[in-house]
């Protein structure tokens, strides 16, 4: 069976990389009276406490409900604590919010997780965990970030790589490889910890059943559960085996009694002291580990491996070579045919990693918030107070589901809007995943009650752009070029979610009933000039340009999918009517507010701005120039004549509107006029503001930057933006790359750097107009260079830029990799990819979240090859009739 015929199987999806890198600091975990997550629980204290919602290791696989977890901890005898989890930097400890100080990498993977590869540079010397607090301390805002490299760590090359890789003979059948090479010229010891555990359930008050393992042999070791299959975990190699109990050391962290005499640290303790007390004798328990000593030569490369399946095997490791060296064949086969027509090899060495960190990247996520508020039966309540810090009116909440997440260890916790753009890089591996994603969060354990999307955990109430339809509608297209017909079940129901969701954005965010949108932070920089999340103290009303045309794209991504609907059955014909009068409606507000029909473009700068309204209803522009202002192009959409005859009732009823509501079209680009080919075009903008917003965003004095657009006008590096309101004086500065302000908390106030997701939506809405517009509608590119180009050539310019982030340039280097010669020229750091969070906008190095490969994995999609006119053609040739 290949992996694309396996993808569809469910039963191969049941194993995964699900395990946090970091359990400790979360929301979820925490009990204590303040709501102070990051420091209820640390990272010091995370080896000795058992969690109550998830799991974390080291490059670790477990089951879909995380009922048992495998996973791997180190110690170079020179540490002082067994590596099991990754260390970073806490929100407060960093200069720049929470930063973890590690070096790993994701090498490979297949949806199905039918084999997988990672990398983990694990330092020799003692871990410079108190340097890296101490220094990043000390620093401030406007300095750069200590880093692990920086420490010297690596100077001397005493530091090991250790590959470790997973194949799959069966759906209950793992077969585990650990590759570890001494990278220092000396002898070096290592101690290895293979390790299993359950998850501790038992200990909630519901369901007293524990599971247990036990040494069967120094090499292999029985699991006993009663809802799952795999039974057995085999060692190649093993001194022994050491065994303890997944439960609190409650007398070191909180001096009172413990309920196990072996406790969760008890094998790290006896690795670290010789604490021959602190595991069982007995070799039973509900955590254990195979204990691995050993000396590394020079240079020296060992290999080790285990086995966890539901079989029992005399002989586990007689067919192991040839069980993985299929599945790396296999896995190679699945993405030769995924990268068909991408002809440089630096282009899928980085689109393939792409693709593997957002696999690694998915996690299973449990949190329901009636039970976090309430406590467990078994437990000690939680403190009064947290009734009222955080999510108390999201108790209908109840999430237990593999998801993709940012970054397992930054942010281990999903995040709404974030995973709207992960979904469009996974359609083109596992359409299937990349669906489920995008229905779980309007399923009613989700979605609440009155419409809105949980945002994240540290706040399910705040708000993100609404770009779930958006994605609804790509993911759906990308699906049925993929797969040859069109899955309309999904598309349908995924729509009447998103209806109740319109209806929240309606309801709630549009204060004044004008359809002028007031979403508060939204995100990025989006920001603005102050908290937009706060309330100013006049009573002044923040008008959002950027809020305001979300919605507009919201509307025209419902009308879109309307459409598509009713190409199926008439009844949607309604629907896309109503979103396309709403658009029309939302369109008209945003250039006709209060009496005075204030637009939020200002016809002097020539710009669209956020601007103050006043409680007499007068209006004052905020002229700063961000990508706030860019965002109305967005809100575009193009319909062919040849759907429009298809739905007649549409058409009509289109029709009167337009004749009978003038001020409704007036201002936005007419639905008459048809472009090349007979298309329509909805859009906030005419050619003419069209043009006038392209001239800033392509001006390389302003947004443009080699790497892609800015975030904010590079104007404002000389001269930055001052207002002054209600005696406060405000002042934005263009900082390309980390915070300098902490207005917003942690790293939240951005000035400038380039991000992946808000250049997307401005490549694809190039090509909307493009498809539009014909070739013949030209542009300086970039601006002030006497050159044009047609918006095609600029899409595709913008993804080169992109791009270059990532791919060597002509001195063998790479931008994401900054200013570290060891990172740029070494042959063991060079080609292993790190996807951040965000890049400087003048130089294009990473910055923020390093494993940011979900929002930032769109590199793997502009990377891919677009459709060819041909190819689309030639595959609704193959098409069924019902699905054209």
């Amino acid at each position: 069976m290949s992996e694309k015929q396996r993808i569809s199987d469910i039963l191969w999806k049941k194993w995964g990389p699900y395990v946090s890198n970091r359990e400790w600091g979360l929301v979820r975990e925490d009990y204590s009276e303040n709501g102070d997550a990051w420091n209820y629980t640390s990272h010091n204290t995370a080896e000795a406490k058992t969690y109550r919602w998830g799991e974390e290791g080291i490059c670790g696989i477990c089951d879909d409900l995380q009922q048992l977890v495998f996973s791997v901890g180190f110690w170079n005898k020179k540490d002082e604590m067994v590596k099991e989890r990754f260390f970073g930097l806490t929100n407060g400890q960093g200069n720049h919010g929470e930063d973890v100080k590690e070096y790993f990498y994701y090498l490979d993977s297949t949806p199905t997780h039918s084999y997988m590869k990672m990398l983990y540079k694990y330092p020799q010397n003692a871990f410079p965990y108190a340097d890296l607090v101490k220094t990043n301390a000390e620093r401030g805002k406007t300095e750069p970030e200590y880093e692990l490299i920086d420490t010297g760590i690596f100077d001397t090359n005493e530091y090991f790589d250790i590959f470790i890789e997973y194949a799959k003979e069966g759906p209950n059948d793992i077969l585990i490889r650990l590759t570890i090479i001494n990278k220092a010229e000396k002898e070096s010891s290592l101690v290895i910890l293979p390790t299993v555990w359950f998850r501790n359930t038992w200990n909630w008050g519901y369901d007293e059943y524990q599971p247990e393992m036990s040494a069967h042999e120094a090499d292999h070791i029985r699991l006993s559960h009663k809802d799952l299959e795999i039974k057995n975990i085999y060692a190649k190699q093993s001194i022994k085996t050491l065994f303890c109990d997944n439960e609190t050391n409650n007398k070191r962290l909180y001096q009172s009694p413990n309920t196990s005499e072996y406790c969760k640290d008890g094998i790290n303790n006896f690795i670290l002291t010789g604490n021959a007390q602190s595991v069982n004798s007995q070799n039973v328990g509900t955590k254990a580990s195979f204990f691995i000593d050993e000396d590394f030569k020079g240079k020296e490369s060992k290999t080790f491996e285990f086995r966890m399946t539901d079989k029992e095997l005399k002989e586990p490791f007689n067919d192991f070579d040839p069980i993985f060296n299929l599945r790396q064949k296999e896995a190679d086969e699945f993405y030769a045919e995924v990268q068909k027509g991408i002809q440089s090899e630096d282009e899928k060495m980085v689109q393939r990693q792409a693709f593997a960190g957002m696999l690694w990247n998915k996690m299973f996520y449990h949190y329901n918030v009636e039970k976090w508020l309430k406590g467990d039966p078994a437990e000690i309540s939680p403190p009064k107070s947290r009734d009222k810090i955080r999510n108390y009116d999201w108790k209908h909440l109840n999430n237990a589901h593999i998801i993709s997440m940012p970054d397992k260890w930054e942010y281990p916790w999903y995040a709404t809007w974030d995973l709207a753009f992960h979904t469009i890089s996974f359609s083109l591996i596992d359409p299937d995943f990349a669906k489920h994603q995008l229905k779980l969060f309007l399923f009613e354990w989700y979605m609440h009650p009155n419409g809105q999307l949980p945002a994240y955990e540290w706040n399910f109430s705040d708000v993100n752009p609404p770009v779930h339809a958006w994605a609804v509608f790509r993911v759906f297209k990308i699906d049925e070029y993929i797969r040859g017909k069109p899955d309309l079940e999904f598309l349908e129901s995924a729509f009447q979610k998103l209806l109740m969701n319109f209806t929240w954005w309606v309801n709630k965010k549009d204060s004044n009933g004008n359809n002028i949108f007031e979403g508060g932070f939204l995100g990025l920089d989006n920001i603005g000039v102050f908290d937009r999340n706060s309330a100013l103290p006049n009573g002044e009303q923040l008008e959002q340009a950027d809020g305001t045309s979300w919605m507009a794209m919201f509307a025209l991504n419902m009308m879109r999918i309307a459409l598509e609907l009713a190409l199926y059955n008439k009844v949607y014909e309604e629907m896309a009517m109503k979103f396309f009068e709403h658009f029309l409606s939302i369109a008209h507000s945003l250039d006709n507010m209060g009496d005075e029909n204030f637009s939020l473009w200002d016809e002097e700068d020539e710009f669209f701005y956020d601007a103050i309204a006043s409680s007499d209803n007068t209006h004052m522009y905020l002229r700063l120039r961000t990508i706030v202002g860019l965002i109305p192009m967005f809100a575009v959409e193009v319909i062919d004549d040849e759907m429009i005859e298809n739905l007649p009732n549409f058409k009509k009823r289109m029709k009167w509107v337009l004749e009978n509501k003038p001020e409704l079209a007036s201002l936005v680009s007419r639905w008459e006029v048809k472009g090349q080919d007979s298309k329509h075009l909805l859009s906030l903008l005419r050619g003419h503001r069209l043009k006038r917003l392209l001239s800033r965003m392509l001006n390389t004095e302003e947004f443009l930057s080699d790497y892609g657009v800015r975030a904010l006008s590079k104007e404002y590096e000389q001269n930055p933006y001052t207002l002054q309101l209600n005696e406060t004086d405000y002042c934005v500065k263009y900082t390309p790359a980390e915070s300098d302000s902490g207005l917003f908390g942690g790293n939240s106030n951005w000035r400038g750097p380039i991000w992946f997701p808000i250049n997307f939506l401005i490549i694809e809405s190039l090509q909307r107009f493009f498809f539009y517009y014909s070739p013949d509608f030209m542009v300086e590119y970039p601006t002030g260079s006497g050159n044009y180009s047609n918006l095609d050539q600029i899409a595709d310019s913008l993804s080169k830029r992109l791009s270059k982030i990532f791919l060597k340039d002509e001195n063998g280097k790479r931008p994401v990799n900054g200013q570290y010669e060891r990172f740029q020229t070494d042959p063991d750091f060079k080609d292993y990819i790190l996807f951040y969070e965000y890049f400087h906008g003048d130089n294009g190095r990473g910055v923020g979240a390093s494993h940011q490969t979900g929002w930032t994995g769109l590199i793997a999609k502009i990377l891919q090859p677009r459709f060819t006119k041909k190819e689309i053609a030639e595959s609704e040739t193959e098409m069924p009739e019902e699905a054209k």
